[in-house]
């Protein structure tokens, strides 16, 4: 099987848009913002619900597992009602449950409504990327860069506005994303034309049956093992920081913006030099030492860790997306949902577990095991090389594109 070519056609640049794209990545903005959101407000919920870190942390569990679980009916939906109906079902379903989890009196019914925003946070952001590559100008690449860049300015906002929301109370950092959603709802609404249904409809069966694929497979269970490592940063660093919401935000503020940096700017221009597999390669490698370094550094040094280590996770975040729209012959969306039913799963995990670690064992030992599933995800890539050939095919087609230009 051979990649689909992603060559990027000239005169479309990423900043040249219709303004569906536009309006769909804002709303993306909006929905990235509510994975960091509760970062700087874990400690504060903690303590108004009267819960452990453990129980805080099956807010990122619930809203992962139901996020990846409703991987596999995107596709299925979106085929039979159209791309922009499913987008409007998914930001009202998380319009709804955020509002709810800002009055959530438990945390078992915060972790509940959670779940629900996962439901909707699927339904929108797998949509949401299979529409931005569609309507947008200047490729996939460039399509692909612009959702990646919407999700890094998206977890870097998210912790700054829930430290500014949740300063005052942490229910607001909830109502806050709920009233955004609504906006980035009616912006669908008004600025997206009815997008046409595929010539086919997707079967439920179709994600799985889509990592049968060799290269397909290998970069879901890569990016599974990551995401773990990933979220272990995300969802378990607030409790050791042993900061206020508003030193929590920043410090993920900052974590967010190399995020957004490294995914734009860096992964497209290594990924030109060195080719997309060595950049996930370097991006693991550099992602240990961050792991291993929140692990044994003082607090000023986690702090510096865990700032840093958003370039690696920026690097891989395109990296990863990339591949799994290019390195199989399945359609973008089924593929699309096939990865994220696997990824996301890393994200389910991580926080339980990285918490569960902590309180049992000791503080460093998630940074450890995180460290670990980086250098297994290494394997994985080494072991299964022969599967992501495609991958380097396109690589050496982008390099003999640019090789004109350069000269």
């Amino acid at each position: 099987m051979h990649a689909k070519p992603s060559a990027t056609p000239k005169g479309g640049g990423i900043l040249r848009q219709p303004t569906s794209v536009w309006a769909t990545a804002f709303a993306a903005v909006v929905a990235f913002m509510g994975i960091g959101l509760v970062d700087p407000i874990l400690p504060a919920i903690a303590k108004n619900l009267d819960a452990s870190a453990s129980q805080v942390s099956l807010l990122f569990t619930s809203y992962f597992l139901i996020t990846a679980v409703a991987m596999l009916v995107t596709g299925w939906v979106s085929s039979r009602i159209g791309g922009k109906r499913t987008l409007l079902i998914g930001l009202a379903l998380v319009v709804t449950f955020a509002a709810l989890a800002g009055t959530s009196g438990t945390v078992g019914q915060l972790v509940g409504f959670r779940a629900g925003w996962g439901l909707g946070n699927a339904l929108f952001v797998a949509t949401a990327l299979a529409v931005i590559v569609g309507a947008a100008s200047g490729g996939a690449e460039s399509a692909i860069i612009l959702y990646e860049a919407a999700l890094g300015i998206g977890i870097s906002l998210g912790p700054l506005a829930g430290a500014l929301l949740g300063d005052m109370n942490w229910r607001f950092p909830f109502f806050g994303t709920a009233a955004l959603m609504a906006v980035g709802f009616l912006l669908i609404v008004t600025l997206l034309r009815p997008t046409p249904k595929p010539a086919e409809k997707t079967r439920l069966s179709a994600p799985i049956r889509a990592l049968a694929h060799g290269g397909l497979s290998t970069t879901a269970f890569t990016a599974l093992f990551y995401n773990y490592a990933f979220f272990t940063v995300l969802a378990f660093t607030p409790f050791v920081l042993g900061m206020s919401a508003h030193g929590i935000g920043l410090v993920f503020f900052g974590w967010g913006v190399m995020v957004a940096l490294a995914s734009v700017f860096g992964a497209p221009l290594l990924q030109r030099r060195v080719g997309t597999v060595r950049v996930m390669h370097l991006a693991l490698a550099l992602l240990i030492v961050f792991q291993l370094g929140l692990a044994f550094l003082g607090h000023d040094g986690i702090i510096v860790c865990t700032v840093l280590s958003g370039i690696p996770i920026g690097l891989n975040n395109t990296a990863f997306t990339e591949a799994a729209m290019e390195v199989s012959d399945s359609p973008r969306p089924v593929a699309s949902a096939g990865y994220n039913f696997v990824r996301w799963m890393g994200g389910a995990l991580a926080p339980y577990i990285a918490t569960k670690l902590a309180e049992e064992v000791d503080a460093s030992l998630p940074y450890l095991v995180g460290a670990a599933c980086c250098a297994v995800a290494i394997g994985i890539l080494a072991v299964r090389r022969r599967h992501l050939e495609p991958l380097e095919r396109v690589d050496a087609d982008h390099a003999f594109q640019d090789a004109p230009a350069a000269a």
